[in-house]
Order: C-alpha cells, then structure tokens, then sequence
C-alpha cells in the first residue's frame, strides 16, 4: 500500500509467517522500515534546504507565509490599544473631571488609586482567563478558527465599553475584552512561528512587537488631540469606539488564511497540511512533499497522546514551560510598565499634560522604529545576547532615573527623569520585548505550543496584575509619590531577570524544532545550546 504525503497515513502491513495453527510466528518489517527511511530522508532534505536559505531566500519563497503572519499579529494592536488607551485616559482632563475628584495639594483632577489600578488591572484579568481557554480551544478547533471566535467576541465587548458612565462598568468592559485578547496573544506568536521558515521566526514573530507599539501610536495620536481644551465626553468616546475599526476587517482577511501545516499534521491531516503550505510558499520553490514529511519526523518524535496541561510540567517539558513562563513575566520586570504609563510617568515627572502626551507620542513612535532594527540584529546576532545587553542596558538607565528623582528637584532633574523613562522603553522594545516574543515560539513543543504559550502569558498577567497596582502606587501623588524613584525598584527586578537569563536562556537561532526537541531532551545547558552539533540524522 502506498503511502503518500498527500493522503492520511494508513498502516503499512508488513510481510508475515504464520503458524499451523494460524498465528503470526514471525514479522517481516522491511516494508515498515522502508517507508519510514524515505519519509526521513525527505524530512532531512527539507530540512537541509532551511539551513541553507537566506532571509531573503526565505522571503522570496514564502512571501504567502510573510503576510500572514503579518496579518496575525495585527490582532496584537487590539490589546495594545486598550491597554494604551486606560493607561492614557487617566491623564485626560475629559475622564479625569468625569470620573476623578479635585486634589487640592496637586491642584489637579485625578482618579483615586484604587480604581486607576482596577482600570488597568481588568483587561489583564480578563485575558488571564482568555489564555486558558485559548489552549484547548485552539488544540481543538485550530489557530484560524479560534482567532475568528476571538475577534466577534472582541465586537461585541466593545458596545460595553463605549455605553460605559461609571467606573465599575468600564472596569467590566474592561474584563471581557480581555478575554479575546489572551486568544490572539496566545495563538499570534505560536501561528507565526509554525508558519514561516527557520530564517524567518525572528521577525515574524517580533513584528508582535511592531504593532503593539502602532497600537501605542493610534491612542497617543487619537488622545493628544482630545487632551486640551476638550471637556465632552467625546473626549473619551471617540477613541473608545475607534476599537472598532479592527475586528471585523481583520475577521474577514483571518476566514482566508491558511491553518498551520503544523497544527494539521499533529491532526494528522497530511493533505490538508500539504496544501496550506503550498498556499504559503511558491509552488516553483517549496516541496510540499518533502517539508510535510519534516513536520511529521518532528511531530512523530513526540507523544500521541492528547495535549493537556500537566504534560507542560513533565519532563523535559517543565524546563520549555519554564522558560516560556519566566521570559513573559520578565516583561513587567524590566521596564514594560513604565513604557505602558508613559504619559501619566512623564507628568509625574513634572511634565506639562501637552508635553506629557507629546512625549508619549515621540516614545511610541521610536518604539515602532527600533523594534524593526531589532529584526537585523536578531535574525543575525541570535536571542541570547540581544536580551541580556538589552536588559543590563537598561539596567544602568532605571538605576540612573532613581538618582535623577533623588536629587533636589529643578527642570534639569525633571528632564534627565523623563530622559531616561524615554529610553528606557525604547530600549526594552528594541532588545528584551521583540527577542521574548521570538524565544516564546520556539521554545516548546510542537504539540504543546498552544498550552504552552497560553500558560506562559497567564504568568505574565499573573506578575502584571500586582505590578501594576504597585506601578500605581509608586506614581501617584496620592500613593506612594515615588516619580521617578521608581527607578530604583525596577532596576532591582530588571537585574534578577538579568541574572536568570543569563543562566537559563539558551539560544535557538538557525536551529530546526527536531533540533531545539533534542537538545531541551539532552538536558543541554543554556550556555551551551549555540556549540552543541545535532546531526541531521539524528532523532533522540
């Protein structure tokens, strides 16, 4: 019986003796052994054309699988803007005289402590939950369909929010747009590393970064031009009800795309698996044939059994989980919420509200032109040590801002403050936040990459949540009126990830999945990923 990559995989029934009696005595298995050792050396064949591929090789051979991932990721600038958009409302004179009470020692409008926590707290909230139904969602139904189930359901929660006129209803708006976010952050960056070949995960993954920095953009233009002079509710509407411009165009390109050719073969759905990478590469220069056969060698290797959650903790498994759950929640740790307050930061600098909102603009804009330089740096100077230098660098810039907040407050000391909160998010987009991205889809497994994404942004909500009512607390003059001591506490945490990365990120640049599945099996150390030769032949 044949058995071609074009159809499911039936049984190949070997050549058997029997018995007088009518039993199997004795099993020739050549006919096994055959088809086994031509699906192989197709597999390493596809393989070895990977290796060899340049970045624009790549590009040139799956331009299909390039706007793809592109289009994925932009369901990333949903969550950035809502999450940009809280940040910057309370700094809006509209919301803050709507919602807010006069604080006579600032002389200003500000919303209490708790509730500015609880604003930016509910949407994480929300998608922590959205992350942990996205897993088996997605394992079940697929990357394709479960994005188009997040996306109505993203319509849908925003009515909430637009008709909200209380603080408790924006918190519950707040909360269930959240759940579509933790689908589309946990199945973005899985989709676009199953997607594109090995020379192509690092950028396709960190244009994440991209558009969660044009989400950065959107609000800070749309809500610089309400924060002066503009006390209607329109203030607030308007940018709430821009949401809507993305959902249902991004719907409509999704229903079009492709399934992961990867997620198909784990289904077992080999035609179907061969096709889609056919809609994603050139026919003249893609072997459907011979890369389906690479994903089944990967796919083969792992267990049979159903993915399920206790599997991430088992194993050689436990160490991907971990380091997938320490790279997301490091994200808080290094500088990312004084990049996502960066407005309210820079007034509590001293910053006038018109400077501060500009000022976040500038920051947002540099944002989205140094994560694009990150893909060159990336893509040829690998993972590890753009994280690291990135995150000691920054390191250096939050101890720098605590000393700047120190000493006697004059205009000198409140633009070195809002000089080096301006750096250190640029910073962190430029090395830390695009590099996680790129490490968190290659890291697990290919049959466990949708529990194990979604579980790893859990634990990024799950450290965010109390770091943003301690960032709040810090920050607000009715708090804990740090300003820009907050240096000294972010410097603290960002040195802990420093420390930890260096110990435990290995590096997975130019490296195929049966690869990285080898070496976390090996119990390779960290610092020895990038030495470490596997043979193209070897599979354990």
């Amino acid at each position: 019986m044949s058995n071609e990559i074009g159809s499911v995989p039936q049984p190949i029934v070997p050549a058997a003796d029997y018995n007088e009696k009518g039993q199997v005595e004795h099993v020739n298995d050549v006919s096994v052994t055959k088809g086994h050792n031509e699906m192989k050396a197709d597999a390493m064949e596809a393989e070895k054309m990977e290796h060899q591929m340049t970045v624009l090789e790549a590009v040139r051979a799956y331009p299909m699988a390039c706007f793809w991932a592109f289009i994925m990721s932009f369901t990333i600038i949903m969550e950035s803007y809502d999450v940009f958009l809280i940040g910057n409302f309370i700094a809006l004179p509209a919301f803050t005289q709507r919602f807010g009470f006069f604080d006579e020692v600032t002389q200003k409008w500000i919303i209490a402590t708790k509730w500015q926590s609880a604003l930016q707290m509910a949407g994480q909230l929300g998608a922590l939950i959205g992350v942990f139904l996205a897993g088996p969602l997605t394992s079940r139904i697929g990357y394709k369909w479960a994005t188009l189930v997040g996306l109505m359901l993203m319509n849908a929660t925003i009515f909430i929010m637009f008709f909200a006129d209380s603080l408790p209803v924006f918190f519950v708006a707040q909360l269930l747009e959240g759940l579509p976010w933790g689908i589309f952050i946990a199945n973005a960056p899985a989709y676009c590393s199953e997607i594109v070949p090995m020379r192509l995960r690092a950028p396709a993954t960190q244009v994440l970064q991209m558009f969660w920095a044009i989400g950065s953009i959107i609000v800070g233009a749309v809500t610089y031009s309400y924060q002066k002079g503009n006390l209607e509710t329109s203030a607030y509407k308007i940018p709430t009800a821009l949401q809507w411009m993305f959902p249902t165009p991004l719907a409509v390109l999704m229903f079009f795309a492709p399934e992961s050719p990867w997620w198909l073969v784990r289904k077992g759905k080999l035609d179907q698996a061969a096709r889609s990478v056919e809609r994603l590469g050139k026919k003249n220069q893609v072997n459907a044939h011979e890369t389906v056969a690479m994903m089944r060698r990967v796919v083969e290797l792992e267990s049979e059994d159903s993915p399920n959650y206790i599997e991430l903790f088992k194993g050689s498994d436990l160490r991907r989980t971990l380091i997938v759950c320490g790279i997301y929640a490091a994200q808080n740790l290094a500088g990312n919420l004084i990049a996502n307050q960066a407005v309210y930061f820079f007034e509590q600098a001293g910053m006038s509200t018109d400077t501060a909102f500009a000022l976040g603009l500038i920051t947002s804009a540099l944002q989205m032109v140094f994560v694009m330089l990150s893909w060159i740096l990336t893509t040829y100077y690998g993972r590890r040590p753009i994280y690291i230098y990135g995150t000691l660098f920054n390191v250096v810039m939050l101890i720098a801002l605590g000393i700047a907040a120190s000493i006697p407050e004059s205009t000198a000391t409140r633009n070195a403050q809002a000089s080096f909160g301006l750096i250190v998010s640029v910073i962190f987009t430029f090395a830390a936040a695009p590099v996680s991205w790129c490490v968190i889809g290659e890291t697990s497994s290919i049959r466990l990459r949708p529990l194990t994404t979604g579980i790893g942004r859990a634990c990024y909500y799950i450290v965010e949540i109390p770091c943003i009512f301690l960032a709040s607390y810090m920050l607000n003059p009715t708090g804990g009126d740090l300003g820009g001591k907050c240096g000294y506490v972010w410097g603290g945490t960002a040195f802990i990830c420093l420390v930890t990365a260096y110990f435990c990120l290995p590096e997975m640049k130019g490296r195929s999945y049966r690869e990285i599945d080898i070496m976390f099996r090996r119990r390779i150390p960290a610092r020895q990923f990038e030495k470490t030769v596997i043979g193209p032949e070897e599979d354990e």
